[in-house]
């Protein structure tokens, strides 16, 4: 079972309920919000921007304390809050740290690829369980985790509409699936160690945005063919190409609305526990396709499925290779319950999240 905490509520992090205020002093009469410290691993990648300038300007946030492994100056895109610390999740002391006096510790820091097996999962899974441990240890009362759709595996009996009690189950080969469905185990066996810390769980589809392109070295899943021409921002021809395009189904979130539902777990809007986000509307390859400006022939999804799983049971199957799994079969979520019981809706359509990377 996930943590459920304490105090699902506490004064030291407000919900979006009206703000309790103490007194500052007796001549002047002023109050002052009671405000939370919140830290945050991989604050520069692309759910970091979606996070970070709602952190910026929400008045329930008094403090931000940001690490991660690259060089970053905060000051550059306005974020006054945040205190930067460059560091490795690998590195517990470093980890310590930066979550000294934090209410809350969010988890953003995953590598996608480049690395040996063994690094990447140092990283990721280590790296997450270093963190989760941090934060209890330094008393925080929430931790959220951003999860993945591919939590879920792609396997054959997966219904169309996963809502969050759909069990979560290691996909067949694709390194990142298998460890996203691991370290929702790992830390729901951490949070039943540490019942005072709150887990919180975010299991978005492929994140787009602005900061798409540079926060992550390629697109996941079946978007991976794609990453060289959003890295290069292609340009639409003006003269359409046909191309034949699998019609696989697809759901997209724009980076904003994963800040703002990392927000919601961050103010404990809602119980902690995994919520399944997304834009609305499921779009297909083919939509991609068209909106990259060509002209998109679709094929029939039964044979690509097919395909796709005989590619990826493959032996030697290089890492990025692996992605192919991800065709193998649709990984389509409901998101009612985190409308319902976080109070999240998302601004952008997965259309215009596409869109807003392609711009």
């Amino acid at each position: 079972m996930v943590g459920t905490g304490d105090d699902p509520l506490p004064a030291d992090c407000p919900s979006s309920a009206p703000l309790r205020a103490p007194q500052l002093g007796r001549r002047t009469g002023m109050t002052r919000p009671q405000t939370c410290t919140v830290a945050v691993t991989g604050p520069t990648g692309t759910f970091g921007f979606g996070l970070m300038p709602l952190l910026q300007t929400d008045e329930r946030v008094g403090r931000v304390v940001g690490i991660a492994r690259r060089p970053f100056d905060p000051a550059e895109h306005g974020w006054t809050k945040m205190e930067y610390r460059q560091g490795d999740v690998r590195d517990v002391e470093a980890l310590t740290q930066a979550f000294a006096g934090a209410d809350v510790v969010v988890h953003l820091a995953f590598l996608i690829v480049g690395g040996t097996p063994e690094t990447t999962r140092a990283i990721n899974v280590q790296g997450t369980l270093n963190a989760f441990r941090a934060a209890a240890a330094a008393g925080a009362k929430r931790f959220v985790y951003a999860s993945s759709v591919a939590a879920y595996g792609f396997h054959a009996d997966n219904p169309v509409g996963m809502t969050e009690d759909w069990p979560v189950r290691p996909a067949d080969r694709l390194f990142y699936a298998q460890e996203k469905a691991e370290l929702e185990g790992l830390l729901q066996d951490e949070a039943a160690q540490h019942p005072e810390l709150a887990l919180y769980l975010l299991r978005p589809p492929v994140v787009l945005g602005p900061h798409t392109v540079g926060g992550k070295d390629v697109l996941p899943g079946p978007l991976a063919p794609l990453a060289k021409h959003l890295q290069g921002r292609f340009p639409r021809s003006p003269v359409r190409v046909p191309v034949a395009v699998p019609d696989l189904p697809l759901q997209f979130v724009h980076e904003d609305d994963v800040g703002s539902a990392l927000l919601q777990c961050i103010v404990a809007a809602g119980p902690p526990g995994a919520y399944n986000i997304a834009g609305d509307g499921v779009l297909s390859a083919v939509d991609v396709a068209r909106e990259l400006g060509f002209l998109p022939i679709p094929l029939p999804a039964g044979p690509t499925h097919a395909l796709a799983r005989a590619l990826s049971a493959l032996p030697f199957l290089p890492s990025v290779a692996q992605w192919v799994e991800a065709a193998s079969h649709p990984a389509i979520m409901d998101i009612t319950r985190a409308k319902t019981e976080l109070g999240w809706t998302p601004r952008f359509t997965a259309l215009e999240a596409l869109r807003a990377a392609l711009r």
